[in-house]
């Protein structure tokens, strides 16, 4: 089992910043990819950003492409998510998720991924 944990969410104003943090724990995550998902009320949950288990690769959705920064530390165990120049359509709950498979590069299917943390909330208003 791996278990995931968040951190780092919080109230900002448009244009400003947050990092989100992802600790996890128990069986070793890596070389597992990695991912951040993020859920609005009401609506599904969507694929964000993802990270290859080496750190190598990396995926983006397109509404965040250059202002949301992946990476990670496996001596760490440590996934990361930089967010600069947040906008109001960015809050949501933000859940960190590792790969089911160890042989899995990249994903952005929900379903590939087994493990999840419980979220921290991202809210972006003036």
């Amino acid at each position: 089992q791996v278990q995931l944990v968040e951190s780092g969410g919080g109230l900002v104003q448009p244009g400003n910043s947050l990092r989100l943090s992802c600790a996890a724990s128990g069986r070793t995550f890596s070389p597992a990819a990695m991912a951040w998902f993020r859920q609005a009320p009401g609506k599904a949950r969507n694929f964000v950003a993802g990270i290859s288990g080496r750190g190598d690769k990396t995926d983006y959705v397109d509404s965040v492409k250059g202002r949301f920064t992946i990476s990670r530390d496996n001596t760490k165990n440590m996934v990361y998510l930089q967010m600069n120049s947040l906008k109001p359509e960015d809050t949501a709950v933000y859940y960190c998720a590792a790969a089911r498979l160890p042989r899995l590069v990249l994903s952005r299917t929900l379903e590939d991924y087994a493990y999840w943390g419980q979220g921290t909330q991202v809210t972006v208003s003036s």
